[in-house]
């Protein structure tokens, strides 16, 4: 069933899909070369941008905010792609090697948030971007306690799962700014 959520998630990925293949036609795969804990620090990077501006009120860098949701997006995606790939793979992929791969992420990861979003009931409506901002940062430190114990973990998700949870509530982020811009 395709709902509001659903078509609003199409369109924020698909803005994300745009960019991400517009930098690989660009800058080819570099970040094939990045180790996961790497990957998860760039991420981290972006978020703690969000945050330190959300709590500053002010910014000095130009950059949209929403391009840092974008770039978070793309980065666990890139950390979904990079742990499939592994060191079987060349350093250099064409956008056209990576898109299956990216599709099937993302199908991945939206079916995961549409089994989630019907027990939870859409409760991320009604939450500040900040909260999720945090949330988003939770979850990293997460991912670096997991790497630093090289995956091993007692009764928590791994790596993969918070990476897709990392995606969804950025895309909420995007939905509740064009839902902002709109209003």
């Amino acid at each position: 069933m395709k709902t509001q959520t659903t078509s609003e998630y199409r369109e924020v990925i698909s803005l994300c899909k745009e960019l991400f293949k517009k930098k690989t036609i660009d800058y080819g795969t570099a970040w094939r070369i990045l180790r996961l804990p790497s990957i998860t620090d760039q991420i981290f990077i972006k978020a703690q941008r969000i945050r330190s501006i959300q709590e500053k009120g002010v910014q000095k860098v130009n950059d949209p905010v929403q391009e840092e949701f974008i770039g978070i997006i793309n980065y666990c995606l890139i950390a979904l792609i990079q742990s499939e790939l592994g060191d079987k793979f060349p350093l250099e992929m064409t956008f056209e090697e990576l898109e299956p791969m990216y599709d099937r992420w993302v199908s991945q990861t939206q079916q995961l948030l549409e089994d989630k979003n019907h027990d939870y009931g859409e409760a991320w409506r009604m939450m500040r971007v900040s909260s999720i901002t945090d949330i988003i940062l939770m979850k990293l430190y997460r991912v670096k306690q997991i790497e630093d114990n090289q995956g091993v973990t007692l009764v928590s998700e791994g790596v993969v799962a918070n990476y897709q949870d990392i995606i969804n509530y950025s895309v909420f982020c995007m939905i509740k700014f064009n839902e902002k811009k709109h209003a």
